[in-house]
């Protein structure tokens, strides 16, 4: 790993407000934004310009992995449940879900919905589709998720009924069902060079790494789109991204830098949507290990961070502050807990007596996301207030996820939206696969499996509340604050929704755009 000295630091902080500034003449000459876009209308092609994977590109929607290709699935493809912009389950091709008493078997009405060859989509495209994601050998993204089903004792009861059995009590099993991935595809499918799904719009063309057109569906579920056609083109520079909407050749440009932001959301010349609470910004300790064992070192964590400084210095004001949870503004968040500021006499109180006053502790971060170095460098500097030496590494940005999940004791962290129930069975539980603050502790286990166990949703939130009170006291995550997912779009753009977090239903979601 490469160690980060302040001279760095210090270099990169100008370069970046040098860029500000430059920006700030350019962006002064026309306040007030672009002008309102005009009646919803239809027609036209929409040009979408995503980062791409070159020729490895897929059009099978159970292998997608990148930004475009949700965004193709989205485009040819329906899943029975999508989240909405708090994180929570809404039905798409599934017109409801009953549950049993257990918890154990629910019950799943499709919609009166075809594929785009006719045929209707019925319940045993429904099994087949999540029998081939799950397939043995597999790891197909959606797996781990639907791996609670028990698909050998689950049936189709007619075409518009499916009844899955589960491996155990799951109360928010809709979320399983809305995971990214879990596209429902025709059944016997195997060849997806000419796909047909469900969707909005019917594939016409694909060249990997250029080029995906697709056109309207008219015998849509959920309405025909107001667009004639949507063709999705790879440009993997965002600089290049930006030069080719401000020369109008393509409408919408996915995720724009904080810098380009900056630069044009008040000029006039394009639109700067700011998609609120689509990432997650914090540090993670390994509880189980010297020194972050001692809960007074993790609570001095908690207290000696600046949150509002790191927001401002490290998202550039395009975020809000967390306090120490996940999932802010999500389904179920404790929003009663009382936020967090820097407290550095607390903390220095807090350092002394865990034994830790001038220690020296490796602190990992990498440039694998925006922010985590910065971040990092930022938290470093206010840790010497308060008598901590974090020494930050600069590892490998290819492999840093799987090289902090076992060497770390403090790493800087980031995540994408998920529901709560997914951030816990995924990062918090004895079994996680992904715990990388190694936080085992059987009573939270317990309260996760009664929250699952329960069809009351009141005492499914209490339990929640009980779990994240831990953590807000004890655990090892300092979630510091939330940023802004970016898009860019042309002055005649409508109908985007600008409160849809990335991986919802509403990002990326293209038939009820239209060009004024």
């Amino acid at each position: 790993m490469q160690n980060l000295d302040r001279r760095g630091f210090l270099g990169l902080a100008a370069s970046t407000a040098a860029a500000l500034s430059g920006s700030s003449a350019l962006a002064g000459c026309a306040p007030g934004g672009a002008p309102a876009v005009g009646r919803p209308k239809r027609g036209g092609r929409l040009r979408a310009a995503f980062s791409g994977g070159g020729a490895s590109e897929v059009l099978d929607p159970h292998e997608t992995s990148l930004y475009i290709e949700i965004a193709r699935s989205k485009a040819l493809y329906d899943k029975l449940a999508d989240y909405g912009n708090d994180m929570s389950p809404q039905p798409r091709l599934a017109e409801r879900w009953e549950p049993s008493a257990d918890l154990r078997t629910w019950r799943i009405t499709l919609r009166q919905a075809t594929f785009h060859d006719g045929r209707p989509v019925r319940s045993a495209d429904v099994l087949a589709s999540y029998a081939r994601i799950t397939a043995p050998g597999g790891s197909r993204r959606a797996k781990a998720s639907l791996s609670v089903i028990d698909l050998p004792n689950s049936r189709a009861v007619d075409d518009r009924t499916v009844e899955f059995r589960l491996e155990r009590p799951y109360a928010e099993f809709p979320n399983a069902l809305a995971t990214l991935g879990a596209y429902i595809v025709p059944e016997g499918t195997t060849d997806f060079s000419r796909p047909v799904g469900s969707g909005p719009f019917k594939f016409v063309s694909f060249e990997p790494g250029k080029s995906f057109l697709a056109a309207r569906n008219p015998d849509y579920f959920d309405g025909p789109p107001l667009l004639d056609e949507l063709q999705i083109v790879v440009t993997n520079d965002e600089s290049a991204r930006v030069n080719a909407l401000l020369g109008g050749q393509i409408d919408y440009a996915n995720d724009l830098t904080l810098t380009s932001a900056r630069t044009y959301e008040s000029n006039g010349q394009i639109r700067v949507l700011r998609l609120p609470r689509s990432n997650f910004h914090g540090l993670a300790m390994k509880v189980d290990r010297p020194p972050f064992d001692r809960i007074e070192l993790r609570q001095a964590m908690f207290h000696l961070i600046d949150r509002e400084e790191l927001v401002r210095s490290v998202l550039q004001g395009s975020g809000q502050i967390g306090n120490d949870l996940y999932g802010r503004g999500y389904r179920y968040y404790a929003a009663h807990l009382p936020q967090r500021g820097q407290d550095l006499d607390r903390a220095r109180s807090l350092v002394r007596e865990a034994g830790a006053e001038g220690m020296t502790i490796d602190f990992d971060t990498s440039e694998a996301s925006t922010g985590l170095k910065e971040a990092a460098l930022a938290i470093r500097d206010q840790a010497e207030q308060v008598g901590l030496d974090l020494n930050v590494r600069l590892g490998n940005k290819d492999t840093y996820w799987s090289d902090i999940s076992e060497g770390s004791v403090l790493a800087s962290y980031r995540s994408g939206g998920m529901p709560l129930d997914s951030h816990i069975s995924q990062r918090l539980l004895t079994t996680s696969t992904t715990n990388n603050t190694a936080w085992r502790r059987p009573e939270f286990d317990e309260l996760y499996d009664a929250a699952q166990s329960t069809t009351d949703e009141g005492e499914r939130a209490e339990l929640y509340a009980r779990m994240q009170e831990q953590q807000f006291h004890d655990g090892g995550f300092v979630w510091w604050g939330s940023s802004d997912w970016i898009v860019g779009a042309a002055g005649n753009v409508g109908g985007i929704d600008e409160q849809a977090p990335a991986n919802t239903l509403e990002w990326a979601r293209f038939d009820g755009v239209w060009l004024a």
